[in-house]
């Protein structure tokens, strides 16, 4: 079995392999002619439930033959221009490259000893974000494997920065449209949901100063610590900005650590045209970012940036084994000084690899294209009878639903544009996903690839539309 092993005596075969790999992903990425073939659970699961995994194949290109089977031909294909859901992005070529060196040489990135020029790689882009954001001269950050995590690296430090030992006084503030992983991150952080503060959203799904700023006030009358207001750069469903120069103004006055949310929002940091939407995010405390959203790289590669780097030090464990004491006075960088993980991959070697080949400006085209592209889908989506869109995109998000012409049960909508996504999602055109706007369904677009075109969105609303109508037209007759 030691012939399975990566090292000088396996280059080649090693060269071989993954050769044959990827020249079977290659070839489906040719010949994908929609972004998902329309499998079932039911068609899937017994196809992977047979295969004996004490009984191998011992040949690679046997189980590439079964990958094929149970995962390469039904995969969800993001690089397909009618993939419309999630804020998964199509990956660009040289991050991919840097997926396969860092995959190979495996280093990991909690010790020096264990990275070596992978620390510093890690270190310089960490320095390069805070620099894009203006958190000044004393900022860190670490890599993530998320922006949740991301998000619960961040309150951590917030909590701590709070100073009381009475959790049950923390109070966080978020928008009714933040991430989820705001109160997930509080329950984690034993502060329980109910400690985390809705703030109303205007009509623009932006937090509302003046509701936050009573809030705040309500909040020190009642004698509870104002531990972090979150911010957030780029809502899941909506793509809107938070207010953040008024944000920032507020967390000042009240000594409230802000943390912003830019998971999704932090490609404006090399925008050509729109980075003035991230104005006030240089004010933050702590700062999320997740280049595999809008800088084009492949999961996962996330960052938590701080202003002030010996806050970093909540995080700091040391282990005798691994990162003494002592390391810190010999200036010896370890990473793990800084993390919530030990063991890690190097994904900050993917954006490395991007940023020398293609550069910041390469990227905040890419991502300007995308937001281009959802001004185009609002105008469509505005001037068509047949849907109601809800805001105009800040970013590449639109959230709209289809309104019959002769229904007018909000139920029976909600039900037609509920099956018109699963039809849709069954036939495998296209992808698009779904939330609730005040208690009723909508459908989604996340706008991530450059290569989808108006007339894709165009033809994907025709797709809804006659799913929908569909729908209607049975629940009719089915009525009769």
């Amino acid at each position: 079995m030691r012939s399975h092993l990566l090292n000088d005596t396996t280059a080649e075969q090693y060269r071989r392999s993954v050769t044959e790999g990827v020249e079977r992903v290659a070839a489906k990425l040719a010949t994908t002619q929609r972004p998902f073939t329309g499998v079932t659970v039911d068609d899937l699961a017994p196809v992977i439930e047979q295969i004996d995994l004490d009984r191998p194949l011992h040949d690679t290109t046997a189980v590439l033959d079964e990958l094929e089977d149970v995962y390469l031909r039904d995969a969800i294909y993001f690089h397909h221009p009618r993939y419309l859901a999630h804020l998964n992005c199509p990956v660009v070529i040289p991050a991919v490259l840097g997926e396969a060196i860092l995959s190979a040489v495996n280093s990991s990135l909690d010790t020096w000893d264990q990275s070596a020029g992978g620390t510093l790689i890690e270190r310089k882009l960490i320095d390069w974000t805070a620099a894009r954001i203006g958190l000044g001269e004393n900022a860190d950050g670490v890599f993530t494997s998320g922006g949740s995590q991301s998000n619960l690296q961040a309150l951590l430090l917030a909590r701590e920065e709070a100073k009381t030992s009475d959790l049950g006084t923390l109070r966080i503030f978020a928008s009714e449209v933040s991430h989820f992983s705001v109160k997930k991150s509080a329950k984690l952080l034993g502060l329980g949901q109910d400690a985390v503060v809705s703030i109303p959203v205007d009509h623009e799904k932006r937090m509302q100063t003046v509701a936050l700023a009573h809030e705040l006030e309500r909040c020190a009358k009642d004698g509870l610590v104002p531990m972090a207001v979150v911010a957030t750069a780029g809502t899941t469903d909506f793509g809107s900005i938070d207010p953040l120069p008024e944000i920032a103004e507020l967390c000042e006055q009240y000594g409230t650590w802000m943390h912003v949310d830019a998971a999704y929002g932090c490609g404006l940091l090399t925008s050509l045209r729109r980075r003035a939407l991230l104005d006030g995010i240089e004010r933050a405390d702590s700062v999320t970012v997740d280049y595999h959203k809008s800088f084009f790289q492949p999961v996962s590669s996330s960052a938590v940036l701080v202003r002030d780097a010996a806050t970093l030090r909540h995080a700091t464990y040391h282990a005798e084994y691994l990162n003494p004491r002592r390391m810190v006075q010999e200036r010896i960088p370890n990473q793990v000084d800084k993390s919530l993980q030990t063991t890690r991959r190097f994904d900050a070697l993917k954006l490395w690899v991007t940023l020398r080949v293609m550069g910041a400006d390469g990227i905040g085209q890419l991502f300007d294209e995308v937001c281009d592209l959802a001004r185009e889908g609002w105008t469509l989506l505005a001037a068509d009878p047949r849907y109601d869109v809800v805001v105009e995109p800040s970013l590449s998000t639109l959230v709209f639903r289809y309104i019959p012409a002769t229904v007018t049960d909000p139920a029976e909508i909600d039900r037609a544009n509920l099956y018109a996504r699963k039809a849709l999602f069954a036939s495998g055109e296209a992808i698009v996903a779904g939330t609730k706007v005040n208690g009723r369904h909508y459908l989604k677009f996340t706008l991530l690839n450059p290569e989808t075109k108006a007339s894709d969105i165009a033809a994907v609303l025709d797709l809804i539309a006659g799913h929908a109508e569909q729908y209607l037209g049975d629940s009719l007759d089915r009525a009769s």
